[in-house]
């Protein structure tokens, strides 16, 4: 998991958003979206100096290169897909519709410190 870069107060991703999800995008790859309550949590999410390639790649244990990102501000949505690690349904897999891989997403902290009316209403 990445080293920690925010202070141990500051709110999750999940915190933010109104709902971090993953799911299935076929049975190949894995799709999690970030549905921000505002543009202020979108712009936390959408800077590219905080959730890149490499910061997914080292909590999913993916390869960067294989990550794509979606950033849509017009619905404050930041949408990640990268390859499942095994197919879905195969021996190995141990979440056949991707359904818990947002966690680790969620439970992120973001990297300054926000307004505590911008966490107001809860988390994931």
């Amino acid at each position: 998991m990445p080293e920690p870069t925010s202070p141990p107060d500051a709110p999750t991703l999940g915190d933010l958003a109104l709902e971090v999800r993953s799911k299935n995008a076929g049975p190949f790859w894995v799709t999690m979206e970030l549905f921000m309550r505002d543009a202020d949590g979108y712009r936390i999410v959408a800077d590219e100096s905080f959730l890149d390639e490499r910061l997914i790649a080292d909590l999913y244990r993916v390869d960067a290169s294989t990550i794509r990102i979606y950033r849509i501000p017009s619905l404050n949505v930041v949408k990640i897909s990268f390859p499942r690690p095994v197919s879905q349904g195969s021996l190995r897999d141990r979440d056949m519709h991707a359904g818990q891989h947002h966690v680790p997403l969620a439970l992120l902290r973001a990297p300054v410190a926000t307004p505590v009316a911008a966490v107001a209403g809860g988390g994931a």
